[in-house]
């Protein structure tokens, strides 16, 4: 059987079949156990001088005796010389040497210089994961996620101590139920739902609460330049991320933002607030883009479409999941609190008359007019009247590619600007699409983007984090002008996103 996209790129089932075979495989090179624990520790993204030993943190809460042994029972004992247990000191800023943060089961890591646990890309493998009945690896990732909440204070950014001061997009409620769906195992889901409250209130509370809109914002917690950022997003000439941006801020004029809250043009120096910003736009999942300003920075004065979509999604999952508990008083609770915050969204962040959701800047009480695809959002979220779906829907050539959904409908040099593309924003507007009845433009989003992905794997046997959908390529580098460059292969969520892309369509 021969599927063609509106692009007549043909793709047959003996090209999917290799495709699911790659990915079948994949699973298993991207797994993370304690057997692998020696492999998780080494980090590529920081400095470490040969010869000492990688250090594992573990929780104050957890026995490290027993952790020890644990691991001894796992690994080698020339590993274990490799490595050294620490329990994480009460204070963040009192650690001086980064490390890996332990979770106690086996987790997929989206792959490449990923070579650790991400918040949100969990949900997208945990996805793949299910259609490919991968049970006992997609609860464990379900899991890991939970232990990270309860001994780590929030879902992390990834289980490395430099990413203990930021989260990403919150997703957790949609896996666990994603997981409840498959193991109907009401005991676990109502283990589970302490978890999540404690999850939901980290986003619903200052700093993360802007108190004037009752809408949440991104907002890291750390202080200074991001510590992977320094050593490893360096370019050919060795300047890193926050050099390059220097050079940009010298050249050009900002009109986006003042420049003087992030930039100190006398003594070329980036502020601690430029730091903050930046922080808070990787906790946000899209690092770099110049959705808020130049390089986002300005992010942290904000209320995203995507977080606040996400924090929607989880009052009803929270709704659902007391109702199949039978705490229905409590379930009609979580209901009031995702009908409010609709109607925030709909007054702050949707926009009559661009027909899209839009980002809203509080010190200026206006939204910021930067087409994105979060504007997709909503419409995952079932959160839009049929109206504002049918008004996003109407404005899809502004993102429809080639090669399925451009991120933006700007050219900046940012990975997560335009010509790029990615897995889970192409899956998000299929999804979106669809549940207002929009299949056939679901579809061909769908087909274009596996079109493309089957070229590509074809050509190079390996499939990557990101894509030029205008080109329809994988050779994505010398378009990035900042943040990293590399095209990752793996890779975690475009795994995830092919399988379920392939389950929805017809």
């Amino acid at each position: 059987m021969t599927t063609q996209s509106s692009t007549q790129s043909p793709f047959t089932s003996t090209q999917i079949d290799a495709v699911r075979t790659y990915i079948k495989k994949t699973w298993k090179t991207l797994t993370r156990s304690h057997a692998h624990l020696l492999q998780s520790a080494k980090d590529t993204k920081l400095e470490h001088k040969p010869g000492t030993p990688w250090i594992i943190y573990i929780s104050p809460r957890e026995d490290r005796a027993n952790i020890q042994s644990v691991l001894e029972h796992a690994l080698s004992p020339e590993e274990m010389q490799q490595i050294e247990i620490r329990t994480l000191p009460p204070e963040v800023e009192a650690i001086t040497e980064h490390g890996l943060l332990y979770l106690p089961g086996s987790y997929v890591v989206p792959g490449g210089r990923f070579n650790e646990m991400y918040g949100w890309d969990s949900y997208f493998i945990l996805l793949g994961l299910l259609q490919d009945e991968e049970w006992d690896l997609a609860q464990s990732q379900v899991d890991q996620l939970l232990y990270q909440v309860q001994h780590y204070g929030t879902i992390l950014n990834s289980n490395r101590t430099y990413m203990l001061s930021r989260s990403q997009p919150p997703v957790l409620s949609l896996m666990v139920l994603a997981m409840f769906q498959h193991t109907q195992d009401e005991e676990w889901l109502k283990s589970t739902l302490p978890i999540l409250e404690q999850f939901y209130y980290f986003w619903v509370v200052a700093p993360h609460l802007n108190p004037a809109t009752g809408l949440s914002r991104y907002y890291a917690l750390g202080e200074g330049p991001a510590p992977e950022v320094l050593f490893s997003e360096r370019d050919e000439e060795g300047k890193s991320h926050y050099d390059r941006v220097k050079e940009y801020y010298q050249r050009f004029e900002i009109e986006d933002y003042d420049i003087n809250l992030y930039y100190d043009r006398e003594n070329d120096q980036l502020t601690d607030l430029f730091y903050k910003g930046d922080r808070t736009m990787r906790e946000s999942g899209f690092d770099i883009s110049n959705r808020f300003g130049p390089f986002s920075v300005d992010i942290i004065h904000y209320a995203p479409v995507c977080l606040n979509s996400l924090l929607y999604q989880m009052e009803q999952d929270l709704a659902q999941i007391n109702d199949i508990l039978g705490n229905e008083q409590l379930g009609q609770q979580w209901r009031d609190r995702a009908d409010s915050r609709r109607n925030l969204i709909d007054l702050y962040l949707w926009d009559e008359n661009q027909g899209l959701y839009l980002d809203y800047h509080f010190p200026t009480e206006k939204r910021r007019y930067y087409e994105f695809a979060t504007t997709f959002y909503p419409l995952w979220m079932g959160m839009a009247s049929e109206t504002q779906a049918k008004s996003v829907a109407e404005n899809l050539s502004l993102f429809e590619a080639p090669g399925g959904i451009f991120t933006s409908t700007r050219v900046t040099g940012n990975q997560w600007d335009a010509p790029f593309g990615w897995a889970p924003l192409t899956l998000i507007a299929v999804q979106g699409l669809h549940r207002y009845g929009y299949h056939q433009e679901g579809d061909r989003i769908a087909r274009k983007f596996l079109a493309m992905i089957i070229k590509e794997f074809e050509r190079r046997s390996i499939l990557v984090e990101k894509y030029d959908v205008e080109r329809c390529s994988a050779n994505v580098s010398d378009e990035i002008c900042f943040g990293y460059s590399s095209n990752e292969i793996g890779f975690g969520w475009t795994n995830g996103v092919i399988l379920e892309l392939l389950a929805t369509l017809p």
